[in-house]
């Protein structure tokens, strides 16, 4: 099936999911918070993430994002932390995730994981978002589109959390118009 179809099918699907960008700080910078995904969890185990989830029935993308912060890495974010929000994204799991941007004076090293959820969070600092040999595209047989990946210090985060990574920086740190949804996700995050 090839990458429009299956976006336009999820998009039909509408299972909500909402993510945060969030900005934290330490001493001398400003960073996004990444979590690596605990081992226990059944889908999508030791992934580097965002922390977000499923919302709730008749949540909000804001609401549902802001409580997801809260349960995953204990960070208490409001409404007016909130810069606003990027592409919708369809995963190959069948979920439409929407990206918020949060802004927030917290430190990262204070935030609290939640063990069941989070194995570790790490922050994904401006200067390692701006690397010049970021982000990768790969082709796959499996699809018409390309596998979008970040590199992450020695490691990579690949679509769908790469893929926001890479439309926050362009926006945000560029000031690019830029479009994330036609790139895919590999192989291994399609369930």
């Amino acid at each position: 099936m090839n990458t429009f179809v299956h976006r336009k099918m999820a998009l039909e699907r509408r299972r909500s999911a909402a993510v945060t960008l969030t900005v934290c700080r330490d001493d001398t910078r400003s960073a996004i918070v990444v979590t690596r995904r605990s081992a226990s969890l059944r889908a999508h185990s030791r992934q580097w993430a965002l922390p977000g989830g499923r919302r709730d029935q008749g949540e909000t993308a804001i609401e549902g994002a802001l409580r997801e912060l809260h349960e995953e890495v204990g960070l208490i974010a409001t409404p007016d932390d909130v810069l606003g929000v990027l592409d919708d994204y369809a995963t190959r799991s069948g979920y439409v995730i929407t990206p918020v941007v949060v802004w927030t004076d917290k430190d990262w090293r204070e935030l609290t994981p939640n063990p069941d959820e989070v194995e570790l969070v790490k922050p994904f600092s401006f200067k390692e978002l701006a690397r010049e040999d970021s982000p990768n595209l790969q082709k796959i047989e499996e699809s018409d589109g390309e596998v979008l990946s970040m590199n992450f210090h020695d490691d990579c985060i690949y679509a769908p959390t790469g893929a926001m990574l890479y439309q926050f920086r362009e926006v945000a740190m560029f000031g690019r118009h830029t479009r994330v949804a036609h790139f895919d996700q590999p192989m291994f995050a399609w369930r």
